[in-house]
């Protein structure tokens, strides 16, 4: 009897333990079943030790999986980087909630100063590093990415720029257009970016006696 006891007790031993392991690893598999997840943890990694600490590994490792299961998003750790970046861009630069920033050219700038604040308090030294670092290799993907959202920006400022009902009438002309006093803007944003200087004072200052 005693044999049939601790069978029975073995065997319910088992179940539980079995069930206990499959729900640890449904939670473990979990925390990396999609990209959103594999982005959120290189992005992580990004805000602890700076763009250069992400790697396949040490994703899996912020993810608590095999470096495998990462391999099946990503072929390599230059695929993975790019995705990263351009999630971190994403993140600082979100639709706004007041439609009024993509009306105003002051109010743009403006917006666009405070978001790159946050993304210097989010990313520590993200945009000087990650520009300057990307610029000396012009076959990364994580440099296309980057090119990519400075070309949304500057497209938006010009879009801005044309529809601004304040900017006077006789501001642009075949020798001074919107795309070229964009430039300009967007030229003095990239310093302000490297520099980590998040006033827009004077920039708004430019743009009140050029503009209005």
């Amino acid at each position: 009897m005693n044999s049939v006891y601790f069978q029975h007790e073995q065997c319910s031993f088992n179940k539980i333990t079995n069930a206990t392991i499959l729900k640890r690893s449904e939670f473990v598999n979990h925390l990396a079943t999609s990209k959103e997840d594999i982005l959120a943890a290189s992005r992580e990694l990004i805000k602890d030790n700076g763009w250069t600490a992400v790697s396949i590994r040490a994703v899996a490792s912020r993810c608590s999986v095999s470096a495998g299961t990462i391999y099946n998003y990503y072929e390599s750790k230059a695929d993975l980087l790019g995705d990263t970046i351009e999630s971190i861009w994403r993140e600082i630069f979100f639709n706004p909630e007041d439609d009024q920033v993509f009306k105003d050219v002051a109010a743009c700038i403006s917006w666009i100063y405070k978001r790159l604040e946050y993304g210097n308090e989010q990313f520590p030294g993200f945009f000087s590093l990650h520009s300057l670092g990307f610029m000396k290799d012009e076959k990364t993907d994580g440099k296309k990415k980057m090119l990519q959202t400075w070309g949304h920006i500057l497209n938006g400022l010009c879009d801005i720029l044309k529809n601004d009902p304040k900017i006077r009438p006789d501001v642009f002309d075949e020798q001074f257009t919107e795309k070229q006093f964009a430039d300009i803007l967007f030229s003095l944003i990239l310093v302000s970016m490297i520099r980590q200087d998040y006033n827009p004072s004077s920039i708004l200052m430019l743009i009140n006696k050029t503009l209005y």
